[in-house]
């Protein structure tokens, strides 16, 4: 039985956080999830967008990751855990989606971990910004992506802000795989861009400024060794991960 364990509403609309038992789940609408909480073992990913995302870690260690986005801090909760010594600055909007994340979805309270309560774009425009080897865009509101993660100058400041060998994860739906401009702006800026598209037809998005050619066999062997820090498979992620074209007409 779920049942309701706190609410809030502020300027962008309500919160809700459910608890189904064995999981805390975060809302922003009516019949909507945005992250989901394991109580037992808060820092093993539920969703097969969220796992697709850490893909990157088979290109990339990062020292120094930037979240666009906490939502429940999963992501975040992930990396902390399974990838030793690393720095993570997350950018939410939400002053109560923050205070959630800790309260509820177990997100650690730890000076690796570094929250800024602003609007992400109002963020990637500050000139002063420490470089970072990955960049997790996830930006929703309660009617779906938000609009700033399909500019082109988003992608662009994205790009600007990772270091030489870094890697842009982004997370949208299926149906913005024919956004031209989106293509373009990507394969503007990154020489290896792939994606996967989930069975909850999210499509994410990796795009590294450097093209990677390790072979099958090698990622196969990375992707095992990350599972098992992870405590999740990679291996159906990578099964399905695609290059992506520069258009639709490809």
């Amino acid at each position: 039985m779920i049942k309701t364990s706190y609410q809030i509403e502020d300027e962008q609309g309500r919160v809700t956080v459910y608890d189904d038992g064995d999981c805390y789940i975060l809302s922003f609408a009516a019949n909507d999830e945005q992250s989901r909480c394991l109580k037992a073992a808060p820092h093993i990913l539920q969703y097969d967008y969220t796992q697709a995302m850490l893909l990157v870690l088979l290109f990339v260690k990062p020292k120094r990751v930037l979240l666009l986005g906490l939502g429940g801090g999963s992501l975040a909760s992930a990396l902390y855990h399974a990838v030793a010594g690393i720095h993570i600055t997350a950018v939410e909007l939400r002053a109560a989606v923050i205070e959630i994340a800790q309260r509820y979805f177990q997100l650690p309270r730890a000076k690796r971990i570094e929250l800024i309560q602003q609007n992400a774009d109002v963020f990637l425009q500050n000139s002063h910004l420490r470089k970072v080897d990955v960049i997790f865009a996830d930006l929703y509101d309660a009617t779906g992506t938000a609009e700033v993660q399909l500019r082109t100058d988003f992608i662009r400041r994205c790009a600007e802000l990772l270091k030489e060998q870094g890697w842009l994860v982004l997370n949208c739906w299926q149906e913005q795989q024919t956004d031209e401009y989106l293509r373009a702006a990507l394969h503007a800026e990154f020489a290896d861009v792939r994606y996967v598209l989930t069975g909850s037809k999210n499509w994410v998005i990796l795009a590294g400024k450097v093209a990677n050619y390790q072979s099958t066999s090698v990622l196969k062997e990375t992707a095992a060794n990350w599972s098992d820090k992870l405590e999740f498979s990679l291996h159906k992620h990578l099964a399905r991960l695609r290059y992506l074209e520069s258009n639709t007409h490809n």
